[in-house]
């Protein structure tokens, strides 16, 4: 009789047995699948250098506290990245960076086998690129981005992203490289069922962060809506000429009001969770942020650094971790002393009842 193992590389699945239909017909072969769990661990030294070399008895990885029996993948497994891009009308004055970064990724982040896509969003999503590995079809589909309406569905980037990376081989890295702010603004799903997409796909979501407040010093100003006071009704220094640009001069008003309304944002955003941070940590991605076409730069070759220093854990959970639904912590330890692991934090997933 035939058998066959199919591995799901996602964060969400169950082990079945031989079904009732291959009992039934001697000839239909055994499908047995196989909860598999990917972990991509970073390891740094103290000084923050990636460190290289290590094998997988090196590692030991903790399932809800349960020592868990690992494989490391060692052969170059190629990327399969979405780059979603935010274009509205706020990232004008840094999308000429932007654009610039197509060779980069290409060379420093896909390799000769990789591939990628692009994607921008507003209010609306829209796939600039499907996958491909020409690079100079992926530049020239960062040309055509362009500033849009005043609204960014981040969140809902996230699900398109998160539905092309799943339809991608099953041996291909998943990726999603962000470019946005730090803040959604008009998405439809939610932070929680984005974040279960991505970890049931076995996505890891990198962001490259892009400042609020700097956006809004170097936003194009509006004009300036008309004042509900005449000029003469609001009291001056003596001797101060009545007009409406030394009114505006010497209250405050003008174009300098959104900066601090932005500044006093970002104090209260403190206490709020940054959808960002969320997709970063718990799909074992990182956070970068740029002010400039060079720091931009630095942040692509530092992904790309990062990625291609991964060591690729992956286990089968045992069963007493099968029988645990909910949220699972994944905990990896290194033998070797001085090192820092940074990895995914943990996956969702149903009770599968013996």
């Amino acid at each position: 009789m035939q058998s066959r193992r199919t591995f799901l590389y996602t964060g969400l699945s169950t082990a079945m047995g031989a079904s009732l239909a291959a009992q039934e017909d001697p000839q239909r072969p055994i499908v047995t699948t196989v909860f598999n769990v990917v972990v991509p661990v970073v390891v740094q030294d103290k000084d923050g250098n990636f460190v290289n070399g290590l094998e997988a008895k090196d590692f030991t990885l903790y399932d809800n506290k349960m020592a868990q029996d690992i494989r490391m993948d060692v052969s170059f497994v190629p990327i399969s990245m979405v780059v979603a891009v935010q274009a509205n009308d706020v990232v004008e004055p840094l999308l000429g960076s932007i654009k610039k970064i197509g060779p980069l990724i290409e060379g420093l982040v896909l390799g000769q086998q990789g591939e990628a896509a692009i994607l921008k969003f507003d209010h609306r999503i829209e796939v600039l690129q499907e996958f491909t590995n020409d690079g100079k079809l992926f530049t020239q589909a960062l040309e055509k981005i362009k500033p849009g309406s005043t609204t960014s569905a981040m969140i809902d980037s996230v699900f398109q992203a998160t539905r092309m990376l799943r339809r991608r081989p099953s041996n291909q890295r998943r990726v999603l490289l962000l470019i946005a702010e730090t803040q959604d603004k008009g998405s439809e799903g939610r932070l929680r069922e984005a974040l279960l997409e991505a970890q049931f796909g076995n996505i890891q979501i990198y962001s490259v962060n892009i400042n609020r407040a700097v956006t809004k010093l170097l936003q194009k100003p509006q004009a300036p809506r008309p004042s509900p006071m005449p000029p003469g009704a609001r009291p001056l220094p003596p001797g101060a000429p009545m007009t409406p640009n030394t009114v505006d001069q010497l209250t405050g008003y003008g174009n300098v009001l959104p900066v601090f309304v932005e500044i006093f944002t970002q104090v209260k955003g403190v206490f709020v969770s940054n959808p960002l941070e969320v997709f970063t940590e718990y799909t074992g991605g990182r956070q970068y942020s740029f002010l400039s076409l060079k720091s931009l730069e630095q942040v692509i070759a530092q992904i790309g650094e990062e990625l291609h220093s991964q060591y690729l854990l992956s286990y089968s959970p045992n069963e007493k971790v099968k029988l645990a639904g909910g949220w699972h912590d994944i905990l990896v330890d290194v033998a070797k002393p001085a090192l820092k692991v940074r990895t995914r934090r943990g996956y969702w997933m149903a009770a599968n009842p013996l």
